[in-house]
């Protein structure tokens, strides 16, 4: 099951980009709530490896499982 951005959660920090082996992870348009940059990942790309959360510093960023209401895409 793939993984998920909370969108407004998200710092824009980046470390998941570099990280993710299939490049599954893509900059968001714009601010979220918090005013950051963010990303989001496609779901039908993950391929579940889970190397964006170990890699990410920001708590809660990202679930362990497919939560599209928590994740804004463009």
């Amino acid at each position: 099951m793939p993984h998920t951005i909370v969108t407004n959660v998200c710092e824009g920090v980046a470390d998941c980009v570099d990280a993710c082996p299939v490049a599954c992870i893509h900059d968001g348009p714009g601010k979220n709530v918090k005013g950051t940059d963010w990303y989001w990942i496609d779901f039908a790309t993950c391929i579940d490896c889970g190397i964006c959360i170990q890699v990410c510093p920001v708590e809660g960023a990202i679930v362990p499982e497919e939560r599209p209401e928590l994740q804004k895409t463009p």
